[in-house]
């Protein structure tokens, strides 16, 4: 969820954010995942997170795996990279490092958005001061918040430019939520959603899922200073919105998508992820005009995207018409095409035939259980590297 400042001062965390972002260099990229920590044999979450943390002291793994809440749940991170061309292969090299890690130590490793049946009552709050600080103010909010995620954080040059490409970011959620949903189970029961996790997450926290649109540094800031002048907050990892510029790195972070089983596939949101996120700076440098659709609006495909995934349908906000959700999608590619090319993202691009969401529906159709559908999650999640 993020960093504790400290108790540092919130108008020097903002001064020193903004100083970040002025000095920042464009595009470079880092990448998050979130996997879930498993009994092998019943695949049950098991609470082993500082296992698998003191495992990994004084491996290459370690500056890059970190606790995310709960101790059934591990986060890895693919370290900064100069552009996206050093993406997939970072994101293949720490799934395989993990999967290492974890071999030995009795457990497996499960990458969709929510886990179908373990119970939030059965999981740990990780013993660290800002997860205290969470449980402290959130409590049952937090409880239940048991799901997984991958994260982007690209660089945006430039504070104002910042604030205005994750504004823009905002228009565009539900697409990569339609195409990275993959838990349409949680809690025993098939929901009917194709992503439990976003309801979950972003209908339970406060200062979640699509935020409002700011125009400026100044507008942003003065938002956070009112945050915590009323005592709203006292971190701005508080800010737990699906897009927003990170105050402890000169980046924008997209937060909405669901964990992905694959690796090809997370390879391929993150590439889309990436990409939208640079075609939008590209655009405010060459005045192309770019969408603000008001937060109503914006809600409403998002929770087509969580019912209903790339199977349903998503409404062109411009034009007010409904389109199949893939064709939006596919509209998002040829816009972000140009950009991809520059940042080596180009040849990642690519619109599954099944997301992982439709393949676990289908194959509940079938007939399959959940165990034997996760099961099936579980044995892609860390393929052969390569």
């Amino acid at each position: 969820m993020g960093e504790s400042t400290g108790g540092k001062p919130y108008q020097r965390i903002l001064e020193e954010a903004y100083e970040r972002f002025e000095a920042a260099e464009d595009f470079t990229t880092s990448v998050e995942e979130e996997f879930a920590l498993l009994d092998p044999e019943t695949l049950d979450l098991v609470n082993r997170f500082e296992d698998v943390q003191a495992a990994a002291r004084g491996t290459s793994l370690e500056p890059n795996l970190v606790g995310e809440l709960i101790a059934s749940e591990v986060e890895v991170k693919t370290g900064r990279q100069a552009s996206f061309a050093g993406v997939p292969e970072a994101l293949a090299e720490r799934r395989a490092e993990l999967a290492a890690l974890v071999e030995p130590l009795g457990l497996a490793l499960g990458a969709t958005g929510t886990h179908p049946w373990s119970s939030w009552r059965d999981q740990r709050i990780i013993d660290t001061p800002h997860y205290r600080r969470n449980d402290e103010i959130l409590r049952y909010v937090v409880w239940r918040n048991n799901t997984f995620g991958v994260h982007t954080h690209v660089a945006i040059r430039g504070a104002d430019r910042a604030v205005r490409v994750a504004s823009a970011l905002r228009n565009w959620l539900p697409e990569l939520l339609a195409v990275s949903a993959s838990s349409p189970f949680h809690e025993g029961v098939d929901t009917g959603l194709h992503s439990a996790r976003t309801q979950v997450f972003t209908r339970f926290f406060p200062r979640c899922g699509v935020p409002d649109a700011f125009g400026s540094w100044r507008e942003y800031a003065d938002y956070v200073g009112f945050l915590y002048r009323t005592g709203s907050i006292d971190d701005p990892a508080q800010l737990w919105w699906s897009v927003r510029p990170h105050l402890s790195f000169p980046t924008v972070e997209l937060r909405f998508c669901d964990a992905q089983p694959e690796l090809r596939e997370a390879q391929s949101l993150t590439a889309l992820m990436v990409s939208l996120t640079a075609r939008c700076a590209r655009a405010l440098d060459e005045g192309e005009p770019l969408p603000e659709q008001p937060h109503r609006l914006i809600e409403e495909n998002t929770w087509r995207a969580i019912r209903n995934g790339l199977s349903g349908e998503l409404i062109d906000l411009e034009r007010g018409d409904v389109l199949p959700a893939r064709a939006r999608v596919e509209r998002l590619l040829e816009w972000v095409l140009p950009v991809a090319e520059e940042i080596g993202a180009a040849p990642w691009l690519r619109l599954p035939e099944q997301n992982a969401a439709e393949r676990q529906i289908a194959r509940h159709a079938e007939g399959a259980s959940l165990e034997e559908i996760y099961a099936e999650q579980v044995r892609v999640t860390v393929p052969a590297a390569g």
